[in-house]
Parts: structure tokens; C-alpha cells; sequence
């Protein structure tokens, strides 16, 4: 993961929008990071270019409200309440259309299958996120021996015995430090994201 602000994940900003609740630069990349990925995943349903744009505004305009008296709670997580305060935005545009419709035909995002698969690409937005900083937590806590045979292994697709070979170990302790840095990736994705999702 970059280390650049704009690649920031969510636990990041909250933790920095929580400490510093008037600091314009986090605001500034939350808007950055998240209103391009909720304008892609409206235009990804069908949405006009415009109607697109309005679900985004007002998602972002709904989150700047919100983050005034938000709390981050590491036992909850993050984009569970963005994937709520989305699929309300959405269901209001489209209550819009619908009255606007009447009794015909509604567009495609108003399908019970459109709004599912929207959710899950939230979620997977969100979990690849978590992933990442997991990652980068973790590969700062282990050697990098461990790190290298871990990568090699699951980044990188070698067999354990081309790992042992590049590395210069035991096929073992390459097994072995895959296992643990595997466990360890579990252990901060749990902290950090919280075990209840809802």
C-alpha cells in the first residue's frame, strides 16, 4: 500500500478526524478517497452521469454532517455505517424516481439485485482497506525474513521450496513464517475492524 495521504484507509482518517476534529487536510482526503469510489459504483449501476453526482454529493454531505459528533468504536466498523447512509441515499433518489415514474418501468438501481451487489462492493472496498493496513502493521512488527518468505509464498505464488531456495532457510521456517504472519494478519484484522459488523 502507498504511503502517500491520499491512499489513507478509513480507520486511518478516523483515528486522525478523532483526535483532530477541525483538521481541513483530513476532510479534504476523506472526501478525495471516498466520493470518486461512490460516484463509480452509482455509474456502475446505471445511473446517469448527474444522478450519480447528486447520490455522491449527498453522501458526502450526509458524512460531513455525521463526522461532527462521530465517535470511531474499534468494536464497529467504519464502512458498515458508510454502506448504510449510502443505500439510504440511494433509496431516497429513488423514491424520487419512483414518484416521478408513476407506474412505469423504474431504472435498473432500483432492483433488489442492483442494491445487493452495490452493498458488496462496499464491502469489498472496505475489507481490501482493512486488509491493507493489517499489512502494514504487521509486516512492521515481523523481520523481514518472515516477511520475505510470507510474500514470496502467498504475494508472489512461489512454492515453499523456491522460497526456501531465494531465502536461503528451511522449507519449515518458510511454513512456519507464512503460518505466523498469516495469524498475526488475522489478529490485527479483528482489532482493527471489530468482530460485529452491524
Amino acid at each position: 500500500m502507498s504511503s502517500s495521504t491520499d491512499s489513507k484507509t478509513s480507520l486511518t482518517l478516523m483515528n486522525l478526524l478523532q483526535q483532530s476534529p477541525r483538521d481541513a487536510g483530513a476532510w479534504d482526503r476523506l472526501v478525495r478517497h471516498y466520493r470518486p469510489k461512490i460516484y463509480g459504483w452509482c455509474r456502475a449501476r446505471g445511473l446517469q452521469e448527474a444522478d450519480a453526482e447528486d447520490v455522491a454529493q449527498d453522501v458526502i454531505a450526509i458524512l460531513t454532517r455525521k463526522m461532527a459528533s462521530f465517535r470511531y468504536d474499534p468494536s464497529r466498523r467504519f464502512h458498515a455505517w458508510l454502506k448504510t447512509i449510502t443505500y439510504h441515499a440511494l433509496s431516497d433518489l429513488i423514491a424520487k424516481r419512483c414518484r416521478a415514474f408513476g407506474d412505469r418501468p423504474t431504472p435498473i438501481l432500483e432492483t433488489i439485485e442492483a442494491r445487493a451487489d452495490l452493498e458488496r462492493r462496499i464491502d469489498e472496498l472496505f475489507d481490501r482497506e482493512l486488509l491493507e493496513l493489517a499489512i502494514e502493521k504487521v509486516r512492521e512488527r515481523v523481520a523481514a525474513p518472515t516477511w520475505d518468505a510470507f510474500r514470496l509464498t502467498t504475494f508472489e505464488g512461489h512454492s515453499g521450496a523456491e522460497a526456501s531456495r531465494l531465502l536461503g532457510i528451511a522449507v519449515a521456517s518458510v511454513f512456519v513464517s507464512k503460518h505466523r504472519v498469516q495469524k498475526m494478519l488475522r489478529e490485527e484484522i479483528a482489532r482493527l475492524g471489530g468482530m460485529d459488523e452491524e
